[in-house]
């Protein structure tokens, strides 16, 4: 992990990011990777709710809401 590599959570609203890797394992691995987060994949964060947990994020076009849980085992570079 270098100093431009964050987790997917800490993205701020409106900026994309690019997919570095997943850190999360087994059937949680297999669903993101479905929905088309994989190593370059660009994620723009749309908008968080106002309790911060989920975030909605544009992903190959599609708007995917995830939890703060899932969102921090995703690794991406701004």
């Amino acid at each position: 992990m270098n100093e431009n590599t964050i987790t997917l959570y800490r993205v701020p609203e409106g900026k994309t990011a690019k997919v570095h890797s997943l850190q999360s394992t087994g059937s949680m691995r297999r669903r993101l990777q479905d929905i088309g987060l994989i190593e370059g994949t660009d994620v723009r964060c749309l908008q968080r709710s106002p309790a911060g947990d989920p975030v909605a994020y544009l992903i190959r076009g599609a708007v995917i809401a995830l939890r703060s849980e899932d969102s921090s085992q995703i690794l991406v570079s701004l």
